[in-house]
């Protein structure tokens, strides 16, 4: 069902920024890491940490947001824009009294030019949500536990400020898109030993290969 014209009617900020979600039926609160990411046809890790997302109240399609990047030890800042394009809610859900839907968009973030090798992430993205009993849009975390799981989905490319050199960079929560090639997991986002040296050592090293659950490295409070 389009829900386009009533989206704007809602901020959906929560969506890229909460830290903790409830899952399905259960009242404890997890924990929400960071997306995991891939920048090059070599699938170096990327990091990305949105640390705010506000919508222009002259503008309710679009969200102002800013955070941090990382590739190798290359920590960086960034402002930019969600636009949404399209949303729609799901005529049929697997829990009959929620509204769940999600919202289809265009990104553009601008690195700090200041630091070095540094550039312009341009995309479209996915994010899906459902309707809280107050009224609220939230990230949608109802299939949480189901086998490929994954929300957030962020595909598009990276463009150096100075070269112009373009590489391929997406990003997501718990799955990349367009990362055949790279993912091996099945349940879950599992990284191929052709590229663990590609910035993959820590996703094991982290929590066994389960960092996007738990939260628990904060890179971006590093010096940036």
């Amino acid at each position: 069902m389009d829900f386009y014209k009533e989206i704007q009617k809602y901020n959906a900020s929560d969506i890229w920024t909460v830290r903790k979600v409830q899952v399905e039926d259960n009242t404890t609160l997890t924990t929400l890491s960071d997306p995991i990411g891939f920048i090059g046809s070599d699938f170096q890790r990327f990091y990305i940490h949105f640390s705010s997302a506000i919508q222009n109240p002259n503008n309710r399609y679009e969200y102002l947001v800013c955070g941090q990047t990382q590739v190798k030890t290359n920590i960086c800042t960034f402002q930019g824009r969600f636009i949404i394009n399209e949303s729609r809610l799901y005529l049929t859900t697997d829990i009959p009294t929620l509204k769940q839907g999600f919202i289809i968009g265009n990104y553009e973030l601008f690195e700090n030019s200041d630091k070095k090798v540094t550039g312009i992430l341009k995309g479209k993205f996915r994010s899906d949500f459902f309707i809280s009993i107050d009224g609220q849009i939230k990230y949608d975390a109802n299939e949480f536990l189901a086998d490929g799981y994954e929300n957030n989905q962020f595909e598009g490319n990276w463009t150096d400020y100075k070269s112009g050199m373009e590489k391929i960079c997406n990003w997501g929560d718990f799955r990349i898109p367009g990362s055949v090639g790279l993912d091996e997991g099945a349940g879950q986002f599992m990284p191929t030993s052709k590229y663990i040296n590609n910035g993959w050592k820590d996703y094991f090293k982290e929590n066994k290969g389960q960092d996007s659950l738990t939260g628990n490295h904060k890179w971006w409070q590093i010096d940036k």
